[in-house]
């Protein structure tokens, strides 16, 4: 069940991409919004395929859902913080946009962590 909720938000992530960019071309140009998409764009698919990955056991499964979930988090801080300060004015917290970046490096390399301990099982 819970590989299926986080290919749910991934789905999201990825409708919500597609706005931004929309969004960034047409509403808000210059004003960050394709960056936050490019984000949500390019982690949705990796949240699917890591959940994937996940079902056929290829990455060992508690260390790559707090990945997944790093993956989910990071990009929702880091694109959260760009479209409030597009359309708000302000940002969601200080420096949420670098802690959400901080937070997807970490998740990648968890990522990286269980590739390899699933070698180990």
């Amino acid at each position: 069940m819970i590989l299926q909720i986080l290919i749910a938000l991934a789905a999201v992530m990825g409708a919500a991409g597609i706005v931004l960019a929309a969004a960034g071309a047409h509403a808000k140009p210059g004003a960050g919004l394709e960056s936050a998409s490019q984000m949500l764009l390019f982690h949705a698919p990796a949240v699917i395929a890591a959940c994937a990955a996940i079902a056929q056991g290829l990455l060992s499964r508690p260390v790559a859902l707090v990945a997944v979930i790093g993956l989910i988090c990071g990009v929702a801080l880091f694109s959260g913080d760009l479209v409030l300060r597009a359309y708000a004015g302000h940002r969601l917290f200080p420096m949420a946009a670098p802690a959400g970046g901080t937070i997807l490096i970490g998740a990648w390399i968890l990522l990286a962590i269980a590739a390899l301990a699933a070698l180990r099982s």
